[in-house]
């Protein structure tokens, strides 16, 4: 520790009486003068840019590239201004040393590049880290000073029985298993976006083979991180005992969603796109996830249901088979109207409605029973799209029935009461 001191005394050290000599001091205000205009430059031209941007349509790649480039303006001109100067002040030979513009040049220059690459990562920390990471490699070797950081960070560490761990040793382990699993989830990704699109599979089983191949990919960058940071893999038995108890007490739900996720996807119970009623959710499925199925209902609300629900509890699964959903819709007429010339009118109202299959599986309509005040009867009819709603159509097909009984004289009884008053009672005018 006193030696990693006594290095950072030195560094700066090095680093003021660098700082103090003439030509260095004048890179410096040339330097902070030139900033000041790239700043005001930027302010006055990215809304010219940002406007002409904004009308490019279909690349939205190229949309990301030129969105970052244009938040950063102010170091593009920045590194326009200092190469601009570099090369005067090396024609002129004045400052005599102008290094430091040429380290500043480069330093902002990469610094702008990594920047609006690391857009092309989702996540805004990681994407921050990723640019700090690269940067500082980056900048190291800019100013040749890597081999003097990578001896200082092996100096710090410490050992754990035969092997001794530094700093140095811990980062390149963290950046080379976190390249490792983002290239295993690329690669996952890509393949399952794939799979996705070949129509002779089945969606259960498009979703089944990009899950197998994104967990294989992610199984597989593990392994080779583990050999290649030379870990004893028999050493992962004696934790097996402790995984174990916490799968069985804390992981217990993860582990038996995830299953049920697996049976599901084997059996085909569900699939996206289908039609399903759980307790009180209607909706269609959306996704199937590893952990849970996402449901999306008619008034746009998306439930996350674990994977296990699916298979501990019933199901109506309104198209597991085919799309084909009978409705029923119960109404009454007076005693008055011809049964014979309502079922008729019935049948011809619910084959009128758009979405009612009339054509392949025709409506019908039975009379149930004769009630207190009306003929009751029920009208029955087929439907190939439940996704879209099931009071919706029943709703049009009331309004159907309402329209062509009132154009046939047929009425809808109301129940009607009688008060017998047993005490005689004075009406006033």
């Amino acid at each position: 520790m006193d030696q990693i001191t006594t290095q950072i005394i030195e560094y700066v050290n090095i680093a003021y009486s660098y700082i103090r000599r003439p030509e260095v001091l004048i890179q410096l205000g040339i330097i902070v003068v030139l900033f000041l205009p790239a700043w005001i430059l930027s302010k006055r031209v990215e809304p010219v840019f940002e406007q002409r941007v904004r009308k490019i349509s279909g690349m939205p790649g190229l949309l990301r590239v030129l969105a970052a480039f244009l938040r950063r303006l102010e170091l593009l001109f920045f590194v326009v201004f200092l190469s601009v100067t570099y090369l005067i002040t090396s024609a002129l030979h004045w400052p005599a040393d102008n290094n430091l513009l040429y380290a500043v040049m480069l330093l902002a220059g990469a610094w702008l590049l990594i920047r609006v690459a690391s857009r092309a990562i989702h996540s805004r920390l990681l994407g921050k880290l990723f640019s700090l990471i690269v940067w500082t490699v980056v900048a190291a070797s800019i100013l040749g000073i890597t081999d003097e950081i990578t001896s200082t960070l092996d100096d710090i560490g410490f050992t754990v029985g035969d092997v001794r761990l530094s700093v140095l040793r811990v980062l390149q382990a963290v950046v080379f298993v976190s390249a490792l699993l983002w290239a295993a989830f690329a690669a996952g990704n890509f393949l399952d976006r794939r799979i996705q699109k070949v129509d002779e599979l089945t969606p259960s089983l498009r979703v089944l083979l990009g899950k197998v191949l994104r967990i294989s990919f992610v199984f597989l960058a593990a392994m080779i991180a583990m050999q290649s940071l030379n870990i004893d893999l028999t050493a992962l038995t004696i934790l097996s005992g402790a995984v174990g108890v916490g799968i069985g007490f804390g992981l217990q739900k993860v582990v038996s969603n995830f299953i049920s996720g697996i049976i599901i996807l084997l059996d085909q119970s569900i699939k996206p796109g289908d039609t399903i009623t759980l307790g009180e959710t209607f909706g269609w499925i959306r996704e199937l996830r590893a952990r849970f199925v996402s449901v999306v209902t008619r008034d746009g609300r998306e439930y996350l249901i674990p994977n296990e629900d699916f298979i501990t509890t019933e199901v109506v699964n309104w198209s597991f088979s085919d799309r084909f959903v009978r409705l029923d819709v119960p109404f009454g007429v007076s005693y008055d109207s011809d049964p014979h010339e309502v079922t008729r009118l019935a049948i011809e109202a619910a084959g009128s409605v758009d979405r009612v299959d009339a054509s392949r599986r025709r409506p019908v309509c039975w009379m149930t029973e004769f009630g207190d005040s009306s003929i009751n009867f029920v009208l029955r009819f087929w439907i190939d799209d439940p996704q879209d709603g099931l009071t919706n159509i029943r709703g049009k097909v009331l309004l159907a029935l309402w329209d062509i009984f009132k154009e046939n004289n047929i009425a809808i009884p109301f129940p009607h009461r009688e008060i017998i008053m047993r005490t005689p009672v004075e009406i006033l005018d």
